[in-house]
C-alpha cells in the first residue's frame, strides 16, 4: 500500500511536470527578430560569408606572391666507378661519399605586369564577394518578409474560417428547429449541413495553410522542426497608404544601391583585368635569384667541417625569359578574356533589366493593391451588413436557407478579398521602400 501511494504520487507530478511544460508559451517573435536571426543563422548567407573569407585569403595570396620565395635542399649521395664528383667536379674512379645543401630564393622583378593586375584583380573579387553577401542577406530579408505576410494572412483567414463555422452551426440549430417545426423542408435544412461541412473544411484548410507557412519560415531560420513558434501580429493602426513616387526615381536609386548591380558592374572590372592579365604573358619576365651552398665530398683529406667552410659559396644573378612561342596559348587566353568581357556586360545589363522588373512589378502591384483595398473595404463593410439583415431574416422565418448561404459566402469572399489587398499593399510598399535603400518597417 505504501508503494502503491508513492507510485500516485510520482505519476501525479511527472503529469503536473508534462503539464507545466505543455503551457508553456512559445516565443513571440517580432518582424525584427526574424530578420536578426534569420541574417545569423540561415546556411545561406553563411555560405555567401564563407565565399567572402575564400576571396580575402585570395586576395592576401596574390599580394604575397611579391615576395622572394626561399627554399632550402640537402643531399647525401654515393657514387662509385667513374664519374664526376659532385663538389670538386673532378672526374674520378673511386667510391665517393658526399654531402650537399643549399639554400635558394628567386623573386620576381618583372612579368608583364601581371603580379599587378592579379593584385588589383583578387580585390576586385574580395569588393564584388562583399556585394554578393549583401545581395544573398537581402534576398533572405525580401523573403523573410514575404512569408512574414503570409503567415499573418493565413492566420486571419483561419479566424474568418472559425467564424463561419461558428455561425453555420448555430444555422444548422435554427434550421434543425423549423424543421421539427414543419416550417422548412428536409432539403433546407441538409443544405445547412452541407454549408456546415464546407465551414469545417475551410477551417482544415486554412490551419494546414497555416502550417506550411511556419515550415517555411522554420526552415528560413534554420529552426528544428518540433520547435514552436509564434508571430507577433501588426499594429491595426499602421498606415498602410502607398506613399505617391516616381517609378523612374525608385529604378535609379535601386542601381545606385542594390548590392546585385554593384556586383555586377564590378564583373565587369574583373573581366577587364583578365584580359590585362592575359597580354602581360607577350612581355619578357626578369626575375632575380640567388642561392648559398656548401657541401663535402669523401675523396678529399680534409674534415667535415673544414670542407663546409671551404666549399662555401653564394650566387647571385638576373633571369630573363622572353616569350617567343607557346603555341599560342596567350593569344587564345587574350581571346578568351576579350569574350568574358563582353559576357560580363550582358549580364550587367541583365542585372539592370531585372532590377527595373521588379521595381515595375512592385510599383503596379502597390498602386493596384491600394486602389484594391478601398474597394475591397467597402465591399466587406456593404457584404457585412448584408450578412447580419439576411441572418436576422432568417432567424425570423423570412428567409430561405439557399439565400441565408449565399450571403455568407459574399461576406465570406468579401473579407478574403480585403485581407488580400491589405497584406499586398503591405508588401509592396515595403518592397517599394527597400528598393530604395530605407529599412523594413511594420
Amino acid at each position: 500500500m505504501k508503494h502503491f501511494f508513492i507510485l500516485i504520487i510520482l505519476l501525479t507530478s511527472q503529469m503536473l511536470l508534462s503539464q507545466e511544460s505543455i503551457s508553456e508559451p512559445s516565443k513571440l517573435w517580432t518582424l525584427d527578430n526574424l530578420f536578426d536571426y534569420a541574417l545569423e543563422n540561415n546556411i545561406t548567407v553563411k555560405d555567401a560569408a564563407l565565399n567572402k573569407n575564400i576571396a580575402e585569403v585570395d586576395y592576401s595570396k596574390t599580394k604575397s606572391s611579391r615576395l622572394p620565395d626561399l627554399f632550402g635542399s640537402a643531399s647525401q649521395t654515393f657514387s662509385n666507378g667513374n664519374s664526376i664528383d659532385p663538389i670538386t667536379s673532378d672526374f674520378v674512379s673511386d667510391q665517393i661519399y658526399s654531402t650537399n645543401v643549399s639554400l635558394n630564393s628567386s623573386m620576381t622583378l618583372f612579368q608583364g605586369n601581371q603580379i599587378n593586375n592579379q593584385i588589383a584583380q583578387n580585390e576586385l573579387l574580395l569588393n564584388q564577394s562583399a556585394f554578393l553577401e549583401e545581395e544573398t542577406k537581402n534576398s533572405i530579408i525580401v523573403s523573410i518578409l514575404e512569408n512574414y505576410l503570409q503567415i499573418l494572412f493565413a492566420k486571419e483567414g483561419i479566424a474568418i474560417a472559425e467564424n463561419n463555422l461558428i455561425a453555420s452551426e448555430k444555422e444548422v440549430e435554427t434550421a434543425k428547429a423549423r424543421l421539427d417545426a414543419g416550417s422548412i423542408a428536409l432539403s433546407d435544412y441538409t443544405e445547412a449541413q452541407s454549408q456546415a461541412a464546407t465551414n469545417q473544411y475551410a477551417v482544415i484548410a486554412a490551419k494546414n495553410t497555416y502550417q506550411q507557412y511556419i515550415i517555411t519560415l522554420k526552415q528560413l531560420l534554420e529552426l528544428d522542426p518540433t520547435e514552436d513558434i509564434e508571430i507577433e501580429t501588426l499594429n491595426d493602426e499602421v498606415d498602410y497608404v502607398y506613399l505617391e513616387l516616381d517609378r523612374l526615381d525608385i529604378y535609379n536609386k535601386a542601381l545606385d544601391i542594390l548590392p546585385e548591380v554593384s556586383a555586377s558592374k564590378i564583373g565587369v572590372e574583373v573581366s577587364e583585368k583578365e584580359l590585362d592579365i592575359a597580354k602581360g604573358a607577350y612581355l619578357p619576365s626578369l626575375s632575380l635569384v640567388s642561392s648559398l651552398g656548401s657541401g663535402y665530398t669523401s675523396i678529399n683529406d680534409n674534415n667535415f667541417s673544414d670542407q663546409f667552410n671551404v666549399n662555401f659559396n653564394q650566387r647571385i644573378g638576373l633571369s630573363l625569359s622572353i616569350p617567343i612561342f607557346n603555341r599560342n596559348q596567350t593569344k587564345v587566353a587574350v581571346q578568351t578574356a576579350q569574350i568574358n568581357i563582353e559576357k560580363a556586360q550582358i549580364y550587367e545589363q541583365t542585372i539592370e533589366k531585372e532590377v527595373y522588373k521588379k521595381v515595375e512589378t512592385a510599383y503596379q502591384n502597390a498602386t493596384s493593391a491600394q486602389e484594391q483595398l478601398k474597394a475591397a473595404e467597402a465591399s466587406k463593410a456593404a457584404a457585412e451588413q448584408t450578412y447580419k439583415l439576411a441572418q436576422k431574416k432568417y432567424d425570423l422565418g423570412g428567409l430561405s436557407t439557399t439565400d441565408l448561404i449565399i450571403s455568407q459566402n459574399t461576406y465570406t469572399n468579401a473579407q478574403q478579398n480585403y485581407l488580400q489587398a491589405k497584406y499586398l499593399s503591405i508588401l509592396y510598399h515595403q518592397l517599394l521602400q527597400f528598393y530604395q535603400g530605407n529599412d523594413i518597417k511594420l
